[in-house]
């Protein structure tokens, strides 16, 4: 694409990073070229200068906002080329615009637009008049205007010429693209947004109770403040207002910048007052307005972007939680009345065996369950029972720890996993084709069994966005998250790497360099053919062209194939140098591999080449100490309290063991067993300041809490992780629950960056209820 600063992009982009351009140059020219970030920040090193795959996914997207740019700009050009209006300095103008917002205060006078005021004003010939008393206040306006009346061309009387006059100035000063854009900045850090709950709404929108009479700056609204106001006026229960700056009694000070810019001033001239008439007139109508929808378009990008990188994050912890491994597993989708679903699998992951009990009520057949999931593990060798966390779980957990106490030869452990978008699997095309012969109810608690063996190789089977690790996800940009969540998908899958032997469809589509339709053509070839014996087979697969397997080949491993390397993430193009180090240490491949001896014994230059430089050697030497290592954790579970089953049964000052369900901008929910997540406020993280609640936990941590305060009406939770927290006594919570649980709103405004967000977990739960906040459950 030819553009008039195409050539300036990499440069850009170079120094938002702070590399060299030729680094950015040589990735943009990869991606061009059809190839994935995986498989550039795995295997081409040496081109980009070691950028990883962050850095990577920035220039990705930077390089997608600044070709848009280009591609806008080049059509301004020519619309305003078009009209006969570009002139040397607009052209410069429009050539060093840096933003689309920039671009656009640029071309809003040249945009064509539909007839207006000033137009109709404009060809009644009275923009003489307009310009006569902006250059010369001290003309009188209602005797400059009588010559401009015309009952002909429409202006009928002095009244109607300077009406007309001030719509052109109007339009002038709002067209102003200098002025538009000190005007948007100086809003931005000095305005606020001011929430007010609409008459009668105080009952049925009680869920945005702490934004009833709230007021807070721009620039320190968080992402989760912003999305749940912007809802809330979305469901007509609170009333938004931008304010450019706090009320004063006095005129604004945004109509002195727009008079100071035009010169105009109330020196006791005749035009002086109409003029500032105009500015008022003008600031008010035209150019707050036009603000204000930038504003909300920034705060709503803004709390958007904040919003899909806290989903993307706990994503990316979910699909990378510790993997219990190849081992037979029992999963059970809990429920009352339906029953507990029971799904064996073997350590494959196929389903052995299904059946459905009934423990709990109404049927409370409790020890005809437990002889049936006893004969179950004993027959299939099931060594561990894996727990949705829904509806009955904790009766169900109950269930599976009398069954371990009654049959320790059976060495059975217990996990509770999350259900999140077990039931979209289920109902899913994909489950029907996978387990056709199952009901769909059978289909979760398989899809339950199968995420505690390989969570990744089960969860990239549901769409990410249905996983509900999110906060508010269902008021974001549907393409940008999904953008972003498939960017996590897609890394998550080929950092772990791929056992082409074993791997479903799902998974296979998300390995660089494989379309959903080339996994459905390895999977029929597998079927056809047997397992592959080598990664040079899936030439032999329909329609994987060379680009494909040079793309995919690094991240596909078979285990116990013909060549030792391929279950490694060793590139077949990079084999050469490996029997380079083979014939160096006399050895044969197989011995080598795990010789960590002898590896380490050498040195990475002397294999150095022109095709592979010591970045790429030295990841093959490291890859062959340990071929095809896991870089997810250790696999370990928790433990939950003995007889704490229900939010009653929690009091202020127990310590329990949980686990992170999601975190969020103001905090992280834990799952202590109790049907009800709790929250941890990011102020009761840390004795430190903590800016991200990330830094200090990730969905899926086992971590230890302490309750501080329990609200059983509300179901509502307080945790923290300083286990030396006094716990709140009952008179104060009693009085904080008199009081709402929140502080006054002159307290929130005094304060609001660290104090607006809930400080426990009532504004939590009141989120989750209003679906702002993602649970994790399905």
């Amino acid at each position: 694409m030819t553009t008039p600063l195409a050539g300036s992009i990499e440069g850009r982009i170079a120094e938002e990073l702070g590399v060299e351009e030729r680094q950015v140059k040589a990735a943009v020219e990869l991606l061009d070229g059809g190839s994935t970030v995986p498989f550039i920040a795995r295997y081409r090193k040496e081109a980009t200068g070691m950028l990883d795959d962050a850095q990577l996914r920035t220039i990705e997207e930077r390089l997608r906002y600044l070709r848009e740019l280009e591609e806008r700009r080049s059509a301004i050009l020519e619309s305003v080329r078009e009209q006969g209006k570009l002139t040397g300095e607009l052209e410069a103008q429009i050539l060093g615009a840096q933003t689309k917002a920039r671009l656009e205060d640029i071309y809003l006078p040249f945009k064509p637009k539909r007839r207006t005021k000033a137009q109709i004003a404009r060809e009644a010939g009275l923009e003489p008049l307009a310009d006569g008393l902006l250059n010369d206040p001290t003309v009188e306006p209602a005797a400059a205007a009588a010559a401009f009346v015309d009952a002909g061309k429409g202006v009928a009387d002095v009244q109607a010429a300077l009406d007309g006059a001030r719509a052109i100035l109007t339009e002038r000063f709002s067209e102003d693209a200098d002025l538009i854009g000190e005007l948007r900045e100086r809003m931005w850090t000095r305005g606020r947004l001011v929430a007010k709950v609409r008459e009668g709404k105080e009952e049925t929108g009680a869920k945005f109770a702490d934004y009833f009479d709230f007021a807070e700056p721009f620039t320190e609204l968080p992402s989760h403040r912003v999305l749940a106001m912007l809802r809330g006026e979305k469901e007509e229960v609170l009333a938004l207002e931008l304010e450019p700056e706090e009320p004063t009694d006095g005129p604004s000070s945004y109509e002195s910048v727009v008079a100071r810019r035009f010169g105009i001033a109330d020196r006791g001239r005749p035009a002086d007052k109409w003029l500032l008439d105009t500015v008022r007139w003008a600031w008010r109508t035209r150019i707050l307005v036009h603000l204000g929808i930038d504003i909300r378009t920034r705060l709503r990008t803004a709390a958007e972007d904040d919003a899909v990188a806290v989903f993307a994050a706990n994503l990316r912890d979910l699909l990378l939680a510790a993997p219990a491994g190849s081992r037979p597993t029992i999963g059970l989708d809990p429920g009352y009345r339906t029953g507990v679903k029971v799904a064996v699998v073997d350590g494959t992951g196929k389903v052995v065996a299904t059946d459905v009990i009934h423990p709990h009520v109404p049927a409370n057949r409790w020890e005809e369950a437990i002889a049936k999931l006893a004969r179950l593990a004993e027959r299939h060798a099931v060594e561990l029972i894996a727990i949705g966390n829904g509806t009955a779980s904790r009766e169900t957990d109950k269930l599976a720890g009398e069954l371990i106490a009654r049959h320790p030869e059976l060495k059975l452990t217990k996990v509770v996993v999350s259900e999140a978008g077990a039931s979209v699997y289920s109902a899913s095309a994909y489950a029907s084709q996978e387990l056709p012969e199952l009901d769909v109810s059978l289909r979760g608690a398989v899809s339950i069994a199968r995420r505690l063996q390989d969570p990744l190789a089960e969860l990239v089977k549901i769409d990410p966005k249905s996983i509900g690790v999110g906060q508010y996800q269902h008021d974001v940009s549907e393409v940008k998250l999904s953008r972003s969540l498939d960017a996590v998908v897609e890394d998550c899958v080929n950092g772990v790497g791929v056992d082409v032997n074993t791997a479903s469809v799902p998974l296979l589509a998300r390995v660089s360099g494989i379309t959903a339709g080339l996994a459905e053509n390895i999977v029929a070839h597998r079927d056809a053919n047997g397992p592959f014996r080598s990664r040079a087979e899936l030439k032999k697969v329909p329609r994987l062209g060379p680009k494909a397997y040079e793309q995919c080949a690094g991240f596909l491993r078979i285990r116990g194939g013909d060549d030792p390397l391929d279950a490694s993430a060793v590139h077949p193009e990079a084999y050469p140098v490996v029997r380079r180090i083979v014939k160096a240490t006399g050895q044969e491949v197989a011995a080598l591999i795990g010789n960590t001896s002898v590896l380490r014994s050498l040195r990475p230059q002397g294999f150095v080449d022109d095709t592979f430089g010591l970045p790429t050697v030295t990841d093959i030497l490291r890859e062959l100490e340990k071929p095809g290592r896991d870089p997810r954790p250790a696999f370990r579970t928790a433990a939950f309290k003995e007889g704490v089953e229900e939010i009653s049964d929690l009091t202020p000052g127990m310590v329990l063991e949980g686990v992170v369900t999601n975190v969020a901008a103001f905090g992280a929910f834990v799952d202590v067993g109790v049907h009800q997540d709790g929250l941890v406020h990011v102020s009761a993280m840390s004795r430190s300041f903590v800016k991200d609640p990330r830094e200090v936990v990730k969905p899926g941590d086992i971590v230890k809490v302490k309750v501080l305060d329990v609200d059983i009406p509300r179901k509502r939770i307080s945790l923290t992780l300083r286990l030396d927290d006094e716990a709140k006594p009952a008179r104060e919570r009693g009085a904080s629950r008199e009081r709402g649980g929140g502080r006054p709103p002159q307290q929130r405004r005094q304060r609001p960056q660290q104090q607006a967000a809930p400080a426990n977990s009532a504004m939590a739960d009141a989120l989750r209820r209003a679906g702002l906040v993602d649970p994790g459950r399905r």
